[in-house]
């Protein structure tokens, strides 16, 4: 049974290359491809929890720019069967160079990241995309694929 909601917050970076950037992400033994974000946190605003997101995970201050698009159906959260999700997807940009590690290879963990995994059953990577490569099956999660729907319609 539903009894709470699950707020999370994307951003949709496109950098100069005409990439878009995901992120990697190897959680409760599942590996996935989403969008970079996170929860929105009690007290908090949409846009200042996205700036958290990618302070925290990836060490980038970010601008975010234009609302892309808020969930309008129903999602059953894939962690928790007792949560619906809403996301709120944003276009985002870098505010300085990316310094955190960008793959090429999608889940190319390091020795460090895997053992962050050992310690808390999560570890995550970043890599961009080309924009010509990216479709709904790029990404793992059902907002997300509905979202690279509206990208690739809109632009």
């Amino acid at each position: 049974m539903i009894n709470m909601f699950n707020i999370r917050v994307y951003g949709i970076l496109i950098n100069e290359s005409n990439q878009i950037l995901v992120s990697d992400e190897f959680i409760r033994g599942a590996y996935i491809t989403k969008f970079p974000g996170g929860g929105l946190e009690l007290g908090e605003g949409t846009r200042d929890c996205l700036q958290r997101e990618f302070m925290e995970e990836m060490n980038l201050k970010i601008k975010v720019t234009d609302h892309i698009y808020t969930t309008d159906f129903y999602q059953q959260s894939a962690f928790n069967n007792s949560h619906q999700i809403i996301s709120i997807y944003y276009f985002v940009q870098a505010m300085e160079p990316i310094a955190a590690p960008i793959r090429t290879i999608p889940f190319d963990f390091d020795t460090h990241q895997l053992k962050m995994y050992n310690e808390t059953g999560e570890t995550e990577t970043f890599r961009f995309i080309n924009w010509d490569n990216l479709a709904a099956e790029s990404v793992s999660l059902p907002i997300d694929k509905y979202v690279v729907n509206i990208l690739k319609q809109q632009l």
